[in-house]
C-alpha cells in the first residue's frame, strides 16, 4: 500500500461522482477504480478495450435470470460495470487504520415482515409449493431496514473496516461505492469461480447460529445431526451440479463437506470442480443464480419466489463478479454471491436474509434464521450489541483452535459421504463404458435441469446424447432418436390442462405407439404410468431430497428422490398390461416400469443420492435398447 493511498480512498469517498471498489480476499485488499457502465445483458460487459483484454468489476443484479428465461420481478436495478483503469494492492492493517472507526447508530430498525408474516408465508410455501410438487425447496426473503444519520459513503468505509474487523471467514468482504448504488458486504460463498479453464462452485447451506457464550462441540454436533440440515445441503449440491454439468465437460465432481466457520454463523459446504472451455460470461449465465438463494428447481424456484416475495430483490442473491485478463489472451472470473450485505442509499440501509424452506422446516426457525442471519452482519458492524449477535470468541482474537479439527466432528461430516453416488465424488473415469457407443440419446427436459446430469451420466454410457426443452422439441426429432429419455419436472402430473404436462405426454404417446426405445423419468415416469391405467396420487408427505433403498427389479438400489406425486397400484401388484411393475410391497407405490422397448423409474438415478444411480441407468437403457 502505498503512502499515497488513504488519502486517495478519502479523495473518492468525497466525490459523489466517484466510483470505487475495496475488496480483502486471500489475505489482502486491493482497490479498484475506473469509468462505470450499466449494460443490459451478460454479453455485454466489455470485457474487450482499445488495447485488448481489459479487467472489468460487475455487479449482477437478480433481475438477470431472465436471461436464462426464468420469471424476476424487474426493479430496474442496473447491471453494473465499473472498467477498471487501476488496480491497487493494499496492505489490511494500513488500510484498516485509515478507515473510518465511530460507531454508526441506527434508528427506527425492523424487518419490513413482521415475523408472524413470514411464519404464514413458510407455511404457504411448504403447504402451496412443496407440497403440490413445485420443487424441493425454497428460499424466501424478507429486509431488515433503517435508518442512519451520516454522509452514505461514510457508512460505507466504516462499515467495510467494521466487517474487515469483526467478521471472519468471509469469502470476499467488499464495499462498492458508486453514485446512486452502494454495497458494503462479508459474503461467505463463492457463487462460481473460472481459472485456468477450471470452473470451481461452492453450495453452502445449513445455518448453525452460535449459541450465547460461543459454538461449542456439543451444540455443533447437535446441529450437524439434524437431518433437515443435512437434506438441505445435499439439495442444493444437487442443484449446482445441473449447472456445472451444463458447463462443464467433466461434468465436476464433488469434495467435502467442510465446515465455513463466521463469527456468529456457522454453515456446512461443498466445493465443486470441472473443466470448460466456455467465456466466463457464459458460465455465469449458465450458472445464475445460486440455489442456496433461490431454490430448485431453479426455474420454478424463480417463479415462487415472485408469488411470496412482496418486493422486487435487487443486488440481493445476484453477484459481484470480477473479469481478470489471463495469460491465454482470456479471462478468469471471481464471483462472490451477494449475501450478507448492506445497501445504502440516502441515509437508509436494507440488509436483505432469507432462510431455505424444506419440507421438514419449522416457521418459527427458519424465522429465528432470518434473524441470525440479520444478527451477524448488524453484529459485525456493531449496529447491535456483539454478545447479542452470539460471537464464538474475541474478534479481536480470532485465534484459537477449529471446531472443524475435533476428531469426532471431522468424522461426522466425512460420514455423509458414505451415503452420496461414487459416480460424483470419484475419478469418473471409473465408470466410462462403451455399451452403446453409435447411439443417439435425446433427453427432453421438463423443465428440470436435472436432464444436464442425466445427459452426463448417458454420455458415460457412450450415448452421444443431445438436451431439448419440452417446448422446443419436434415430433421428427422424438422419432429420429435411438433413444428417448422423458426427463423430470415439477408440477401435477394429473394436470392436463398444462401445455408443458401435455407436451410430455405426447412424447411418451408418440415413442410408445412406435414401439421405439423409451426412458422416463420422474414426472415422465408418473405420465407413462397413467397411460398404462395406473392411478396417480399425491404422497402424504412429499419425498424431496429422500433417499430410499428401493426394488428396482431384480436389484434393490439406493436412489434420491424428489417426488410429490406417484403412481400407486394394488399392493402385490405385479403387472399392468404389458408392463412389469416394481413397487413397494406395503404401499403399491411404483418405483419402476418396463415392458417392450420401454422402461422407467420414480426416483433420479443422477441425484448424489443415488449410490446405485449409474448402475440402475445402465440397466434400463439396456432393456429398452434390447
Amino acid at each position: 500500500m502505498t503512502s499515497a493511498a488513504p488519502d486517495r480512498i478519502r479523495d473518492l469517498a468525497a466525490d459523489p461522482h466517484a466510483s470505487f471498489v475495496l475488496i480483502a480476499r486471500d489475505g489482502g485488499a486491493e482497490l479498484l477504480t475506473g469509468d462505470v457502465i450499466d449494460v443490459d445483458a451478460l454479453a455485454d460487459i466489455p470485457l474487450d478495450g482499445p488495447e485488448g483484454p481489459r479487467e472489468v468489476f460487475a455487479m449482477v443484479p437478480y433481475r438477470q435470470v431472465r436471461e436464462r428465461g426464468f420469471d424476476a420481478q424487474d426493479d430496474g436495478t442496473p447491471l453494473r460495470c465499473l472498467l477498471v483503469d487501476a488496480h491497487d494492492r493494499l496492505d489490511v492493517a494500513e488500510l484498516m487504520a485509515s478507515l473510518p472507526t465511530d460507531a454508526i447508530a441506527l434508528r427506527d430498525g425492523g424487518f419490513d415482515i413482521s415475523d408472524d408474516e413470514y411464519g404464514q408465508i413458510v407455511e404457504r410455501v411448504i403447504a402451496e409449493e412443496i407440497g403440490r410438487g413445485e420443487g424441493a425447496n425454497f428460499v424466501i426473503r424478507r429486509d431488515y431496514r433503517a435508518g442512519f444519520d451520516v454522509d452514505d459513503r461514510t457508512a460505507a468505509l466504516t462499515w467495510f473496516r467494521a466487517l474487515l474487523q469483526h467478521e471472519r471467514g468471509a469469502y470476499w468482504t467488499f464495499a462498492v461505492v458508486t453514485p446512486g448504488h452502494i454495497a458494503v458486504g462479508a459474503s461467505p460463498e463463492a457463487h462460481v469461480v473460472a481459472q485456468d479453464g477450471i470452473v470451481t462452485m461452492n453450495p453452502i447451506s445449513g445455518t448453525f447460529r452460535h449459541p450465547a457464550g460461543g459454538a461449542t462441540r456439543a451444540s455443533l454436533i447437535e446441529f450437524l445431526s439434524s437431518t433437515k440440515e443435512t437434506e438441505e445441503l445435499f439439495m442444493v449440491v444437487d442443484e449446482e451440479l445441473k449447472m456445472m454439468s451444463q458447463v462443464c465437460s467433466d461434468g465436476g465432481r464433488i469434495t467435502g463437506p467442510h465446515l465455513k466457520e463466521m463469527s456468529r454463523l456457522t454453515h456446512t459446504e461443498y466445493m465443486l470442480r470441472g473443466r470448460s472451455r466456455l467465456d466466463p460470461r457464459d458460465i455465469l449465465r449458465e450458472t445464475m443464480f445460486a440455489p442456496t438463494v433461490t431454490g430448485s428447481p431453479m426455474q420454478n424456484a424463480c417463479a415462487v419466489i415472485g408469488r411470496h416475495e412482496r418486493t422486487p430483490r435487487g443486488y440481493y442473491s445476484g453477484v459481484a463478479a470480477l473479469f481478470s485478463p489471463n495469460a491465454d489472451g482470456g479471462h478468469d472470473l471471481d464471483a462472490p454471491i451477494l449475501i450478507r450485505t448492506l445497501y445504502i442509499d440516502q441515509g437508509h440501509v436494507r440488509v436483505p436474509v432469507g432462510a431455505t424452506l424444506v419440507r421438514h422446516s419449522d416457521p418459527l426457525g427458519e424465522v429465528g434464521e432470518t434473524h441470525g442471519k440479520a444478527a451477524g452482519v448488524l453484529g459485525a458492524i456493531g449496529a447491535i450489541d456483539r454478545d447479542v449477535a452470539a460471537e464464538t470468541r474475541d474478534d479481536d482474537a480470532p485465534g484459537g483452535a477449529s471446531l472443524a479439527d475435533d476428531p469426532e466432528i471431522a468424522a461426522l461430516l466425512a460420514s455423509r459421504n458414505t451415503r452420496l453416488a461414487d459416480f460424483w465424488i470419484q475419478p469418473q473415469d471409473s465408470h466410462l463404458s462403451h455399451h452403446f457407443d453409435g447411439r443417439r440419446a435425446l433427453v427432453v427436459d421438463a423443465e428440470d435441469r436435472f436432464t444436464t446430469m442425466l445427459a452426463h451420466q448417458l454420455r458415460h454410457l457412450g450415448l452421444d446424447v443431445e438436451i431439448a426443452a419440452w417446448d422446443a422439441v419436434t415430433d421428427d426429432a422424438v422419432d429420429a432418436a435411438d433413444l428417448v429419455v422423458a426427463g423430470p419436472g415439477p408440477g401435477d402430473p394429473r394436470d392436463t390442462a398444462s401445455p408443458r404436462i401435455a407436451r410430455m405426454r405426447q412424447v411418451v404417446a408418440r415413442r410408445r405407439a412406435a414401439g421405439a426405445p423409451l426412458l422416463a423419468v420422474c414426472l415422465s415416469h408418473q405420465i407413462l404410468a397413467d397411460s398404462l391405467g395406473i392411478g396417480l396420487a399425491p404422497l402424504d408427505a412429499p419425498h424431496q431430497g429422500v433417499q430410499k433403498t428401493v426394488p428396482v427389479f431384480e436389484h434393490d438400489a439406493s436412489i434420491g428422490f424428489y417426488n410429490t406425486f406417484t403412481a400407486r397400484v394394488a399392493p402385490g401388484t405385479t403387472r399392468v398390461g404389458d408392463a412389469e411393475i416394481s413397487a413397494e410391497t406395503d404401499t403399491g407405490d411404483v418405483h419402476a416400469l418396463r415392458g417392450e422397448r420401454f422402461a422407467s423409474i420414480q426416483g433420479h438415478l443422477e441425484s448424489i443420492l443415488s449410490r446405485d444411480g449409474i448402475a440402475t441407468l445402465e440397466r434400463l437403457v439396456a432393456h429398452t435398447l434390447a
